[in-house]
């Protein structure tokens, strides 16, 4: 029983809704993990979502379930031409932009609960100081250089354009595209300079810009290279970067580092303090990855105990692959060339591409499910967290396909998940004569029955596995392992059936079914980071209130039946997943079929046409709803 009250009196893992900040801890693994800032300029998709923080998320939760100190840091990158010429667009401001941007992603990230301790945004003071402090130190050790540059200059809103408040011809021979912005052809997807344009237009005022030219300062990388390389050599292994990463990182090294430009003739941004640069601000390159620190002060005033502290914080970065080179040289440059003492990057874990049925995810052009999509499909949250990190594409581009996200709620999550937690305390829960009234049976001897203690050697190096790969940060492989477990725990029932055993071996029943729980309690620990929602849903039916990963638990993992008390009454068992049904899949392929205003377009012709059908007009169907809007609430005296 001593082993058991260890369980049962264990604190829950300190979680984001801690009080007090946290800060590092002497004798603790105190993490550092921050995902890629998602750009406040739209609406994020599955793909941004699985690649940065959902990713990072899994990972928080297994450390806290660990018991290490862990910390969460992420927020909105604010700043920069996207959020100017989205303003533009929507005829707001870009502080507008910005708040509107931020407040529906922190809804979609509370939808998909993700765990946060902190979710800031870049447009903060906390942002302006720290990122001007790291310029000082910089420009104090000569690390900066001035350049001019050629820029197109529009004389009527009298400013410096921006790549994407240019539109014009694209110049490649054969394309003609006439709307191609100043950084890319959407139609060929060639890479372009603004001044490259034919025809080029501001975007703005639609008057045609001329070059001038205009002076910027750069940081000199060259004269950064030698530290930069020995970090990478030294923390790549030692970190276990992921393989993509470490390719792109030494393909920039090879293609040799050269001076790189951290100002841009903008108005929305951290301002340069700098006399000759005051009317410019910091390029987003430079200035979001200190974002990571800003958000961190703006959580804690002890920032500094984090990212100035490389012996007791590990820091552990996600994004997707596009977003490497500012993570593995932009950024440690940034900070070796402070010359003080950073917590740099020990570990990066980049995901590639996640594809949307046969095309592509594309924020700018609106393809594929977005987050608040997911919300809206009915569809549980961890169903959602399920299939994106089954299907997380750590090794090569993987594919979003509604058959296959049917396939695998039927399968594994349904044929083999739920299943065997179901079956479990489904049996424990009947009445006398059937199962054990609610309560975890004592069963007989272990000692006398290999085929549980064999069960039990399985399920132990599972989890040892799993915990190998979550250290290494290789989640879809750990979550394969937590699956393995749910799979063999269906065949230790069914050999023989546990439904048989009660009546011709009663005792070796007991021993299976509290085994078996004890293997249900285990599954709901190892799958909280991956689906916090349905590990809730089992506590809930196993009438217990703590998870954990503790090393005491993962060693007596190959135990399970000592893990649940016997007589421990649990809650009432209900199934945990529900099937999606071929009417659905072609609902969801439809519904989500082309690009968002294509989707707008499809639902306004519905509308018109079951307009038509009653035999009323659009136009009037909507006066008609909007009179009964506003009579709804009139006491029927009132209208005499």
């Amino acid at each position: 029983m001593a082993t058991t009250a260890a369980i049962v009196s264990s604190s829950p893992p300190e979680t984001a809704a801690t009080n007090a900040p946290k800060i590092p801890l002497a004798g603790k693994r105190n993490i550092l993990i921050t995902s890629a800032l998602p750009y406040v300029n739209n609406v994020p998709h599955l793909g941004n979502i699985i690649g940065c923080v959902l990713s990072a998320d899994v990972y928080a939760r297994y450390c806290r379930n660990r018991g290490y100190n862990a910390l969460y840091i992420c927020g909105t990158d604010e700043y920069g031409t996207a959020t100017e010429t989205k303003a533009i667009e929507e005829g707001s401001s870009p502080q507008e932009i910005c708040d509107k941007y931020h407040a529906i992603h922190k809804v979609v990230y509370e939808w998909f609960d993700i765990s946060f301790d902190e979710f800031g945004r870049t447009s903060s003071p906390q942002q302006t100081e720290v990122c001007q402090a790291i310029f000082k130190k910089l420009l104090e050790n000569d690390c900066f250089s001035e350049n001019t540059m050629q820029q197109l200059y529009c004389d009527r809103c009298e400013r410096f354009l921006a790549d994407r408040l240019v539109e014009g011809n694209c110049p490649t021979p054969g394309c003609n595209y006439d709307c191609a912005r100043g950084d890319q052809c959407d139609k060929c997807g060639k890479l372009l300079n603004p001044t490259e344009l034919l025809e080029p237009k501001c975007k703005v005022c639609r008057d045609t810009p001329c070059i001038r030219d205009t002076n910027h300062l750069f940081i000199e990388l060259p004269k950064l290279k030698d530290k930069l390389e020995e970090y990478i050599s030294a923390t790549s292994a030692s970190g276990g970067w992921s393989h993509n990463a470490i390719q792109i990182t030494n393909s920039w090294l090879r293609e040799g580092l050269k001076p790189r430009c951290i100002t841009r003739d903008l108005k929305w941004g951290v301002p340069v303090p700098h006399e000759n640069f005051k009317d410019k601000v910091f390029y987003v390159w430079f200035d979001a990855p200190i974002g990571y620190v800003s958000i961190t002060a703006g959580y804690t005033a002890e920032w500094e105990k984090w990212w100035k502290n490389p012996e007791n914080v590990e820091l552990y970065q996600f994004m997707g692959k596009d977003n490497v080179p500012f993570h593995t040289v932009m950024f440690p440059s940034t900070l070796l060339g402070t010359g003080e003492s950073w917590t740099m990057m020990k570990t990066i874990s980049v995901t590639e591409y996640l594809n949307y049925e046969s095309g592509k995810f594309s924020k700018s052009k609106g393809v594929g499910v977005f987050g608040n999509d997911a919300k809206d499909t009915n569809i549980p949250v961890e169903v959602w967290r399920y299939y994106l990190l089954a299907n997380r594409p750590e090794g090569s581009d993987t594919k979003f396909e509604w058959t296959d996200l049917r396939d695998k709620l039927k399968g594994e999550l349904v044929g083999n998940l739920g299943n065997f937690i179901n079956r479990v305390l489904k049996f424990i829960a009947k009445g006398p004569g059937e199962g054990y009234e609610s309560a975890i049976p004592v069963g007989r001897c272990v000692d006398s029955h290999p085929p549980t203690k064999d069960f039990g050697c399985k399920v132990g190096k599972l989890v040892q596995e799993y915990v190998d790969a979550m250290e290494k940060v290789k989640l879809r492989e750990a979550l394969s392992k937590a699956m393995e477990i749910s799979s063999a725990g269906n065949k230790y029932l069914e050999d023989p059936p546990y439904y048989k055993l009660y009546k011709t071996d009663e005792p070796t029943c007991a021993l299976v079914l509290k085994t078996s729980a004890g293997v249900v309690y285990l599954l709901a620990c190892l799958l909280e980071p991956f689906m916090p929602s349905f590990s809730v849903k089992v506590l809930t039916q196993l009438n217990w209130k703590c998870i954990s990963l503790s090393d005491d638990l993962v060693e007596r993992a190959k135990r399970p039946w000592e893990i649940l008390p016997a007589d421990h009454k649990i809650g009432i068992p209900s199934p945990l997943f529900k099937k999606m049904e071929d009417e659905d899949v072609t609902f969801y392929t439809n519904k989500f079929a082309g690009s968002q205003s294509d989707r707008k377009e499809r639902k306004l012709k519905a509308e018109v046409a079951a307009a038509k059908k009653g035999g009323k007009s659009l136009k009037k169907e909507k006066l008609e709803k909007s009179a009964k809007t506003n009579t709804k609430h009139i006491n029927p005296e009132d209208r005499k």
